[in-house]
């Protein structure tokens, strides 16, 4: 490959080791209890240890560590010019799913500074508000959107850097790398902020989640404990990298054990198919063993099996053999997963879905556990070194403990403090441990708000545990995913799952929509592959579930709008059929 030529073996970090024991003592002595103690290790000072292994594969080439952390040491410095040598400056970049999204960051945070990801499906006012609210020194990015980016810097007055075509070229290992790693290795950097993440927004504008390098080493490290990580594995990525699901779970885990990470530039059903299958791969091309995705990525690869394999029964224990074989783990996250597409993956797969839950405030908090059943739609046990607690309002809105668990090791210890009804506790999930944010970027108030007076997150979806099945379900927002309709509670999320039972719906979003009668009316959007009459699917659902959790208005429609991670903003939808102008159907 023409880029990387060149590997740095570990021959040069002994050396390396040699040279500061001779010249600089104390920076020597911080470089062995760090390397010595991977506990206080981020991300891209652990690629030091894996040098010579194949970090990134991407349409262009295969990178080694080494090469990954050439390339950021030389852009660190030019980042550095362009500052002035300050330092904790925010900056915010705009690159592709390859290596110059990789080289970036990383140079970003070698260079002492806070990154701040945007997405090229963002459009121009966002990515402004993006770089203002953040109060961003700089912006980088490459040729190909230097006019988008240039009209925001204009607009913003930030100083635009736009990397050259051939930047990963140039970048080849220089004599004086030794020197830098080891100036890199000797700060102690795990307090220091490493990255702003915008929320989704919707529940308002989007606010800038502020995490550590302490927090995003916590988080790695306790999925790569969970999720069993070694440097043998290869992870398909296809997701977008400005949200902790792309981000921290499936790019920065692998890269924190030594793995190998294949990353597509954009989601591609059939590109998908072709590697995790391993059709028309170079032999050196790495064997996918996990993959991580979004349900409405499930969603397509399962529309275009149906589409290129479905007609052919011969193909489809190949396919179930051969991904069963040579795939170890799976996972679903960032919107709830529909139990009838997790049963339609395990059908065509063999695979049972691990599901988890978190939030780019906490990073993961459940996750169903590794050599578990993997019961479809529940998001497990709280992830090690991590609590939970659910929560209800007591008269004086004060928050009462209902019930507490906390991740240990193999271990999940429980405290009950209330009569369960049933089998279930439910109650308003909140969050503490190492891996939750340091606050919302520039908004005391806004975070002090986000948090009990104990110091405990609150995450705003209602939870479940089941005192028989020991794991917890998440029942939606809990504002607009939890339906108070005639007295009864019900969850958004179950309806929406009983609806997608029905084998001609193929999307649907069920909210509360307010009513002076009963509180609120359940209203369902719903898309079907074919024409159909409402009335079949509302005599479907009288076979599935209670009445009163039947819709009371449907709206049938072509497809229902998400964001790039696969969520839908409900209070988008429910302004919709508020509207005046919207026709609904409605059913008595």
């Amino acid at each position: 490959m023409s880029m990387f030529t060149k590997i740095i073996t570990r021959s040069h970090i002994n050396a390396l080791f040699s040279q500061i024991s001779k010249n600089h003592h104390t920076n020597y002595t911080k470089l062995s209890t760090f390397v010595s103690n991977p506990k206080l290790v981020p991300v891209f000072h652990k690629a030091t240890q894996f040098l010579d292994n194949v970090a990134l594969c991407d349409t262009v080439g295969n990178y080694t560590y080494g090469n990954i952390l050439t390339a950021a040491n030389e852009l660190s410095k030019r980042i550095s010019q362009k500052l002035g040598n300050k330092r904790n400056c925010q900056v915010v970049f705009l690159c592709p799913n390859d290596a110059s999204y990789l080289i970036t960051k990383w140079a970003i945070w070698m260079s002492g500074h806070v990154a701040v990801p945007v997405s090229s499906l963002h459009p121009q006012s966002m990515i402004e508000y993006f770089a203002s609210d953040s109060e961003s020194k700089l912006l980088i990015t490459i040729p190909q959107y230097s006019e988008l980016m240039h009209t925001v810097a204009t607009n913003t007055k930030t100083t635009l850097m736009v990397l050259d075509n051939n930047f990963r070229e140039s970048m080849v290992v220089k004599q004086n790398l030794k020197q830098d790693l080891g100036e890199l290795q000797s700060r102690d950097v795990l307090n220091d902020n490493a990255l702003i993440i915008y929320t989704s927004g919707t529940t308002g504008y989007p606010k800038g989640v502020v995490l550590t390098h302490n927090n995003i080493t916590n988080q790695i490290e306790t999925l790569v404990d969970a999720w069993r990580w070694t440097s043998n594995d290869a992870i398909l990525h296809v997701l977008p990298l400005h949200h902790i699901h792309g981000l921290v779970n499936a790019l920065l885990c692998p890269l924190y054990v030594g793995a190998k990470c294949v990353m597509l530039p954009k989601f591609d059903a059939n590109d998908v198919w072709v590697h995790l299958l391993g059709i028309k791969t170079k032999p050196e091309s790495p064997k996918i063993s996990v993959f991580m995705a979004v349900p409405t990525v499930y969603m397509k690869l399962v529309e275009e099996y149906k589409a290129s394999f479905e007609h052919d029964p011969k193909i489809h224990e190949y396919i179930k053999t051969n991904l069963r074989s040579k795939i170890r783990l799976m996972v679903s996250g960032s919107a709830p997963l529909p139990v009838p597409l997790y049963e339609k993956w395990l059908e065509i797969t063999g695979h049972r879905l691990l599901e988890r839950y978190g939030m780019s405030e906490i990073g993961m908090c459940l996750s169903q556990l590794y050599d578990s059943q993997r019961e479809p739609g529940y998001v497990g046990v709280p992830l090690k070194g991590c609590s939970v607690r659910l929560t209800e309002r007591d008269d004086d809105d004060n928050y009462k403990t209902l019930l507490e668990c906390t991740g240990v090791n193999d271990n999940v210890k429980v405290r009950l403090n209330t009569i369960p009804v049933g089998d279930a506790v439910v109650g308003e999930l909140h969050v503490c441990g190492n891996s939750v944010f340091k606050e919302y970027y520039n908004k005391p108030d806004v975070t002090r708000k986000e948090f009990t007076d104990d110091h405990w997150f609150k995450t705003g979806d209602t939870c479940q545990y089941s005192i028989e099945k020991k794991i917890f379900k998440i029942l939606g927002r809990t504002n607009l995913d939890v339906i108070k309709t005639g007295g009864y509670k019900l969850s958004a999320l179950e309806i929406e799952t009983k609806i997608l039972s029905h084998p001609n719906v193929v999307d649907c979003a069920v909210v509360g929509v307010p009513d002076k009668t009963w509180g609120q009316i359940v209203a369902a959007l719903v898309v079907f592959d074919r024409d159909l009459p409402i009335d079949t699917l509302q005599t479907f659902l009288k076979h599935k579930m209670a009445s009163y959790g039947i819709p009371k208005i449907f709206k049938v429609v072509k497809v229902i709008p998400k964001n790039i991670m696969g969520k839908v903003n409900k209070t988008e939808l429910l302004s919709a059929f508020l509207a005046k102008e919207e026709k609904v159907c409605a059913k008595n």
